[in-house]
This record gives structure tokens, sequence and C-alpha cells, in this order.
């Protein structure tokens, strides 16, 4: 027998209903959330945390005082049921426009273009739009969805299961270094600027003071405009850059190492010019987007202390703070081995890699398949 290891993904399908099903849509999100509150308050007074108890106590309210489907009550009881999962100690109270989940009683693909929800008002048929991305996998599309409202924009949001592809066997180690000038630098002399994000980061700034300085209500209507350009420039380069060099891991046979990034704002100091690319700086997303992509690849990924590595020679393994010369400059002060610094950080991050997890690279006779 064989077993296919898969991964979930959520899929974001913008909604475009008419101003009529957007009303519908926002009372029925309103009264869905109304009624798990209501159901959550129930549990919590009660004690009872189990779906069952708490059905037995309010599902018949819940219909009658919030005019929910049977579907509807369900579902409501069992978003508090979720969220008790969590945390038994306190009662949760649901935003009005939270997300709203929609089950296969309740949800229907009618074609590629179209879906059913069901409202207080019965059943909608609901234009939606997606991009060529998600349209690979609307085949798989089954189950449960969640209704999220976002700045005034209706989403579905549906988990969907992809098969992995099988694991490599890398024959090296290859690390990536990630800093302010260069958003990422690999072992093999390979750099990913950052530039275009600095330069997003800085231009939106000088405009966020000039309007806010202006307050204007023109001023105003701009800088409600401009809210996240940067965030989601940030958002499409990391996405971009995870996906390079996952490919070339990949493609090289090669395991990735990165920095344990944990409370890097906490353990880096900077200039104070520089404070402000630092906090702006995503590493946990870049992080994020990485760790989903291996997984889906089949690229091994593993983390490793980057303390001391852009002090230590890459060629003779000596530490001294000195060998970093500049920002851009290392040179060994014991062997005088000189490189860009970055560079020289990554190829000790590949060391640590190689020594902490040799496993992960096939042997050729005796000796790890790993070399510079």
């Amino acid at each position: 027998m064989t077993y296919t290891c898969s991964m979930k993904l959520t899929l974001q399908l913008k909604l475009l209903p008419t101003p009529e099903q957007h009303t519908a849509l926002l009372a029925t999100m309103r009264a869905f959330n109304a009624a798990a509150s209501f159901a959550a308050q129930v549990a919590f007074t009660a004690q009872v945390f189990g779906q069952p108890a708490i059905h037995a106590r309010c599902y018949r309210e819940l219909r009658e005082r919030f005019g929910v489907s049977s579907q509807m009550a369900v579902r409501a009881i069992g978003k508090a049921v979720e969220t008790f999962k969590r945390d038994k100690t306190c009662c949760p109270v649901f935003r009005a426009d939270g997300a709203m989940t929609y089950d296969h009683h309740m949800l229907g693909w009618k074609d590629p273009a179209h879906v059913s929800l069901l409202t207080l008002q019965g059943r909608q048929i609901v234009a939606m739009v997606y991009g060529e991305y998600q349209a690979g996998f609307m085949p798989r599309l089954k189950g449960q969805v969640d209704l999220v409202l976002r700045k005034g924009t209706l989403y579905l949001h549906a988990t969907i299961d992809v098969p992995e592809d099988p694991s490599i066997h890398p024959t090296h180690f290859l690390g990536v270094d990630l800093g302010l000038v260069e958003i990422a630098t690999d072992s093999e002399g390979h750099s990913y600027s950052g530039a275009a994000i600095d330069a997003v980061r800085q231009r939106t700034a000088l405009a966020r003071q000039t309007f806010q300085a202006t307050g204007t209500t023109s001023a105003k209507r701009r800088l409600k405009k401009m809210a996240g350009t940067q965030a989601r420039f940030q958002h499409w380069v990391n996405h971009g850059l995870a996906k390079r060099l996952v490919q070339y891991a990949k493609d090289t046979k090669a395991a990735l190492v990165l920095e344990d990034l944990t409370h890097i704002r906490d353990r880096i100091t900077v200039r104070r010019r520089q404070r402000a690319r630092l906090q702006n700086w995503s590493f946990r997303q870049l992080r994020e987007f990485l760790t989903y992509k291996v997984q889906r690849a089949g690229v091994p990924l593993l983390f490793v202390d980057p303390r001391n590595t852009s002090r230590t020679c890459a060629a003779c393994a000596y530490v001294d703070q000195r060998n970093r010369r500049s920002q851009a400059v290392f040179s060994c002060l014991h062997c005088g081995h000189t490189a860009n610094a970055d560079h020289n950080a990554a190829r000790n991050l590949a060391t640590r890699g190689a020594v902490s997890r040799p496993d992960f690279v096939a042997p050729r006779g005796s000796q790890l398949a790993f070399s510079w």
C-alpha cells in the first residue's frame, strides 16, 4: 500500500456580491456571531464545553432568538467549542463581523465563477473571482470554508489538501543569511537585494508623515488608501524570494539552513538610522513562507543558532568581533581570508547545519557529500 503525504493550503476567493447580496451576507454573519457568543456564554455559565452538552442547552433558543438555520446554529456552537479548546478560563465574545463557517450543507460550488451561500434570506448565488494560482486548486475544493470580511470586501477562505512532493536526498547544505541591505545571501554567493522593499518603506514613510502633518480631509483619505501598501509589497517580495530559494535548493539537492531568528529584535543592536529598517523587516513572514514551501517541495530545512556567524571566519573558524570590518566586508585577522560579510555568514550557517544534522546528507563512501 502506498501512502501519500499532504499538507493544507488556504485559498482566498474574492466574492463579488450585488448590493442586496452583500447586505444579506453581512446580516447573516452578524446573526451567526451573535449566536456563537450566546452559545459561549451559556457554556461558560454551565461550565460545559463539549458540542453535545452545549447543543442540548441552547440549540432551540439560537434558532428562535437569532433566526439562524439549523446548520448555522450547529456551526455557531462549533465556533464556541473550538475557542474553548484553546482556553476555558474566559468566555469569548465574537466580533459581529468575525469569520463565519460554511460547511457543505450551507454552501455549494455552482461553477468556476459562482458559489451558492445560505443566508437568513435564503440561498444566494454569488459571483467570485480569483487568480491563476487559485484556479489550479479549484478541483480540490471540498468541505467547509470561512466567510471573511476585510475592509468592506467579502472573501471565502477555503482550506485544501495538497500532496507533498517526495522528499529529496540532499547532497549538501545551503546556508541562507538574512540581512537589512541584502534581504538574503546564500552560502554559494547568490544575493537577493532588499533595496526594493527598503525603497517602498522610505517612500511610504515619507508620504505618511506628509499627509499626517497636512491633516486635511483629502490627506486623511490618501492615508487610508495607502494603508498596507508597504506590507502588501513586502508580502509579494517575500513570497517570490521564498519560492526562488526553495526551488534552487530542490534543483541542486540542498538542505536549507536558516538562522533561528527567535527574539532577533532583542538580540541585535543597530544604529539609530537603521532602527526603522529593522522594525519593518518581516523576518517571521519570510520564515513562515519558507517553512510551508519546503514542506510542499520535499526540501529539508533546519534552523541553527546564528550567534557569532558574522564574526567567525568561514575558512579557519577564528572568531573575533574585529573580523567584521564593515557591514559589507569580512577580513579575518588570523588567516587573512577576505569575503563579503553576508556570504561568509551564510557559509558558517551551512557548516553548522552539517554539524548539527549530518544525517540530512546522503554519504559518499565514508565522507559526507559536503563541500564549499
